[in-house]
């Protein structure tokens, strides 16, 4: 909309409050009538819109409805369980937890149990009461080679940058996680001063732009990332390969959102849209991500180093598994991003149809780390789309060691899924640079939420553990979880996911599956 017609609203709504005042009644509908009038000639004279030229004024009612309708759906229209990308159940659960209110439902489950792809895990006549069990368990991470390992909790804050994210948002994400005694992933954005203001754990990100340990080319600068990286917050490094909302394409950080501060922090040039590379420019073979993960770990005095990634071909992980047993290299965790991870900002199609989902591509890497021998040393983290204690679950049983959450912390922060995260217009001021909306986000209030769903989610974890029979985390396997596939049939995870054997791929004959990926 051009300027002069904005400044035409502006001084109108002024004259009409006016006048309103003053009683003028007759003179208010004839400005309203008046400005009716120009807004048609205003329409029949543009070119840009068919439909405000051919039906003035009236036209407009096509934005106004199109503004209103994800609103108008989400509160009014959809169902429980029908809501994307996260239903209204799975938000309310966060929502209470987040708040300490009552968290159980009535009259049974919304879900239909008869679904293909329904998924229940078998519960043991030899129950264990759920408070003899650790209500905080911890996996300690770092390899033989790592000289400062960290203790994990299962539950962590997945990687959401500083820009991303507003400085409110990442000071209650921050010290949620020193409250409740768990770690915050920076995101690929890096270490902000936001970080490092609320002294918890941290897991510093590096993406492809290096931000926060880069030259002015935008190359990997080892005197910034040594400094840095010996910060006694941050507890370890994570290097992204790839992430689920838009693998093989690199973060955005739109113009609008990338203010000063933000720019200071990630050595870049303020007020301008940065595209992070689609790969490193450090390495380009399996054997350089190894050799730079090592070399990571011995500049940040021998922190927990590893990678994260989302799936895309096989028969490039398998490499990278080839590369550490060949060197003898290996990275103290994987981070294993599913394709529908969210984000702020990615093209439709990179974040409908690129990518391994979570399920598949968690048992790929972990079948590959069994297959190599490597399984042992390595831990597994899950992201995507963690959001109650059943998904903690479901991710333990197929192998990983301990989950990432973005989506679920944000909504703990008070979150209503708007949809606005690329817009620099998010209403709850989460994720947007906007003061005038991220003042109402109160740290002090929103810090206990971040806490407080962490506790009461792993919490819930403990509980289906205990209905299980089971004392450990480490001891949920696939013969735990049962899916359905139609209305008369059902398998359990490890008949629908064939376990692999320790040592299967180093030689041959391999699994069949694996053979042409092997070759």
């Amino acid at each position: 909309m051009p300027k002069f017609f904005k400044d035409f609203i502006i001084i109108g709504a002024v004259i009409v409050s006016i006048l309103s005042i003053l009683n003028l009644y007759f003179l208010w509908l004839a400005l309203i009538f008046l400005f009716l009038v120009v807004l048609g000639f205003y329409d029949l004279k543009q070119t840009k819109h068919s439909l405000w030229r051919n039906f003035p004024v009236l036209g407009r009612m096509r934005w106004v409805l199109e503004e209103l309708r994800p609103p108008i759906r989400q509160y009014f229209i959809e169902s429980d369980i029908d809501g994307v990308p996260i239903n209204r159940q799975q938000r309310g659960v966060v929502y209470r937890r987040s708040k300490r209110v009552q968290s159980t439902i009535p009259f049974g489950t919304k879900l239909d149990v008869y679904e293909p792809g329904y998924e229940w895990i078998g519960h043991s006549l030899k129950a264990i009461k759920a408070s003899t069990l650790e209500q905080n368990p911890r996996v300690m991470i770092g390899s033989k080679d790592c000289k400062k390992p960290y203790a994990s909790s299962l539950l962590n804050i997945s990687a959401m940058s500083f820009g991303a994210l507003s400085a409110n948002a990442v000071l209650a994400l921050g010290h949620g996680a020193k409250i409740g005694d768990f770690a915050l992933n920076t995101g690929e954005g890096g270490l902000s001063r936001y970080h490092l203001t609320t002294n918890c754990d941290l897991i510093w990100q590096i993406g492809t732009g290096y931000f926060g340990c880069r030259d002015e080319n935008g190359n990997f600068h080892e005197e910034k990332f040594t400094q840095k990286a010996n910060n006694e917050n941050v507890k370890m490094i994570e290097l992204k390969l790839s992430q689920g909302a838009k693998p093989g394409h690199g973060g955005i950080l739109p113009a609008n959102k990338n203010t000063p501060e933000i720019a200071e922090d990630r050595g870049v040039q303020a007020h301008t849209r940065v595209d992070s590379p689609p790969t490193h420019t450090s390495f380009s073979t399996p054997e350089g991500l190894i050799k730079f993960i090592k070399k990571l770990r011995d500049l940040s005095g021998g922190k927990p180093v590893g990678f994260k990634l989302s799936v895309g071909r096989k028969e490039e992980f398998i490499d990278i598994c080839k590369a550490m047993v060949s060197l003898d290299i290996k990275p103290d965790f994987i981070t294993v991003d599913g394709g529908e991870g969210g984000t702020g900002a990615a093209p439709l199609e990179y974040t409908n149809s690129v990518g391994m989902p979570l399920r598949e591509a968690l048992v790929f890497v972990i079948d590959c780390l069994v297959g190599f021998g490597l399984k042992d040393d390595i831990k597994v983290v899950a992201s995507g789309k963690v959001l109650n204690g059943m998904d903690i679950t479901k991710a333990l049983a197929l192998g990983a060691d301990l989950c990432a959450s973005a989506r679920g912390m944000m909504l703990s922060l008070g979150c209503i899924q708007s949809l606005q995260c690329n817009k620099n217009t998010c209403p709850t001021g989460v994720a947007t640079q906007d003061k005038r909306l991220t003042r109402g986000l109160v740290v002090e209030d929103k810090k206990q939420r971040v806490a407080n769903f962490h506790e009461l989610t792993v919490e819930s974890f403990i509980e289906i553990l205990a209905s299980a029979g089971l004392d450990k985390p480490s001891k949920l396997n696939r013969t735990h979880i049962f899916r359905r596939l139609d209305e008369t049939k059902y398998k359990r995870y490890d008949e629908i996911f064939t376990p692999m054997k320790a040592g299967d791929l180093l030689t041959e004959p391999y699994p069949k599956e694996y053979e042409r990926f092997m070759n």
